[in-house]
């Protein structure tokens, strides 16, 4: 970085492709002028900015992330420009007892691609997930609490820590019955495993999945093939588990074996069950505070990585205020 003298600051990237920076038609560099009143100019391999001193060290430390995730292989894009424009403002005004400062970034390296986390949850996530052997991620849909968790088993099963992944949902139905539906049993409940499919095909392709699903080193199945089985050298993760009973809950935690993780992930406000209450995750996350080895995750919509749209229904139906944003 150097002084300019037609500008306040230029950094060099010359090493970065134009397109994983800027985005169809500028899109990326739009974006970023939308938070800021400092002239952004790209041009001659040299980002160029002129503007408020006020918005000096936010905007330097922005782009210091961002050129980061570039040159760890992630294209931006609006929605990350976004999420890391909220994330660093939130960083600001830590909480009780928080520091204001966060670590570097924390990249999980799947065959496809570099994943990120893109909030101060989700990296509490991702570190929750590096330092101990359960882990109970709770939060809304859209915060990334499935699609890290396999990003994170991928990452284990590729480097040799683990030698094979088990993902598990449990079969609740949404007003229909499994017996009444056509098809054979798989046929029955892909349907319910199809996120846990999507979130493989996008970090791996299809062909691998495939051939690692038919040498049970990826194994897709219903919670209930867990049951009285051992699972070492596992990484194992429990979706939606918000509709599992205490007894589900109960049986899936005690199938961990030697040198294996579980990633429960669910969502408090979706269950299913007849009787809400009786959710199984709910009870978990009671009674396993504070047990050593397990870590609890609470995510918000404000972790949401969808389309702001999805932050502003979830806070709808919570009956809190959006404020537009």
């Amino acid at each position: 970085m150097k002084q300019d003298s037609n500008c306040s600051h230029s950094i060099s990237v010359e090493d970065i492709d134009p397109l994983a920076l800027l985005g169809p038609a500028d899109v990326n560099l739009t974006t970023l002028c939308k938070h800021y009143r400092t002239a952004i100019v790209v041009r001659d391999g040299r980002i160029m900015l002129s503007g408020p001193k006020a918005e000096e060290s936010e905007l330097m430390g922005l782009l210091d992330r961002l050129l980061a995730r570039v040159r760890q292989g992630e294209p931006l894009s609006p929605e990350m420009i976004n999420a890391e424009v909220d994330r660093l403002r939130r960083s600001r005004q830590p909480g009780p007892g928080e520091a204001a400062c966060e670590p570097d970034v924390l990249a999980i390296r799947t065959p496809r691609k570099a994943i990120f986390a893109k909030t101060r949850n989700q990296r509490t996530y991702l570190q929750a997930i590096q330092r101990n052997d359960i882990i109970l991620a709770v939060g809304p849909a859209g915060t990334g609490k499935t699609y890290l968790a396999v990003a994170a088993a991928l990452e284990s099963l590729v480097s040799g820590h683990s030698s094979r992944i088990v993902l598990t949902r449990p079969a609740v139905e949404a007003g229909e019955s499994l017996g009444y539906l056509p098809g054979t049993f798989k046929e029955k409940v892909d349907p319910y495993l199809r996120p846990l499919y999507d979130a493989l095909f996008d970090m791996m392709p299809m062909e691998r999945v495939q051939r690692l699903i038919e040498e049970e080193v990826i194994e897709v199945a219903p919670l209930a093939f867990m049951r009285g089985r051992t699972l070492s050298d596992a990484y194992i993760i429990l979706d939606e588990a918000q509709n599992t009973t205490s007894t589900q809950m109960r049986m899936f935690l005690t199938r961990l074996g030697w040198n294996s993780k579980a990633i429960v992930t669910g969502d408090i406000t979706q269950i299913d069950l007849a009787a809400a209450s009786s959710s199984g995750l709910i009870e978990a996350v009671e009674k396993l505070n504070g047990v050593t080895g397990i870590s609890i995750v609470h995510l918000t919509d404000a972790d949401v990585v969808r389309p702001p749209l999805v932050s502003r229904i979830i806070r709808a139906y919570e009956n809190r205020p959006s404020n537009g944003s």
